[in-house]
């Protein structure tokens, strides 16, 4: 069972995805993303492990490269987040010629291995606001992950005001 959680900024996709895996009877995998680069970045990361102490979850730092990754047979996997993982292979110093198949091979491979995988992303460049080309390609990126990974997910919700929306197939919870 794979299910995509969206929405803004601290809208409470990161608690709404553990409480998915928090049924799963096997081991639970925290599969993080961000590099911890500054202090703001440490204390998003400080935040999210203090979300999930005493909740059984593992934690895996794996900032690229996700079809190199590994699990334990018949776990739950939590992927946070697309928007990290999509900025990291996309700004590496040897990125792949094609980013955005690269990436979906990574999820498509945690598929195979995780018996559920919850996988949270977000919603960005909605603002209206002009941003450099650069920035403009990760947006128009991210958007192509976060939709292909739509597409191959059983359940997509949208967490709005901490309020999630299914949007695609069943409840989970």
């Amino acid at each position: 069972m794979t299910t995509l959680i969206t929405g803004g900024s601290k809208c409470g996709k990161s608690r709404f995805a553990e409480s998915l895996l928090l049924s799963h009877s096997g081991q639970r995998r925290y599969l993080a993303t961000m590099q911890p680069f500054g202090a703001d970045a440490e204390r998003a990361i400080a935040r999210h492990r203090e979300m999930r102490a005493g909740k059984g979850f593992s934690t895996t730092e794996q900032y690229t490269d996700l079809h190199r990754l590994m699990l334990p047979p018949h776990c739950g996997v939590l992927l946070e987040c697309l928007c990290n993982l999509t900025a990291n292979e996309m700004f590496r110093e040897d990125p792949a010629p094609d980013v955005l198949r690269h990436i979906m091979r990574g999820i498509r491979h945690l598929q195979l291995q995780a018996e559920q995988l919850v996988i949270v992303t977000g919603q960005v460049g909605s603002d209206g606001i002009r941003y450099p080309a650069e920035t403009d390609a990760y947006i128009a990126l991210l958007g192509a992950v976060s939709r292909e990974t739509a597409a191959l997910a059983d359940a997509v919700y949208e967490c709005v005001y901490g309020i999630p929306v299914l949007l695609k197939g069943a409840a989970s919870c």
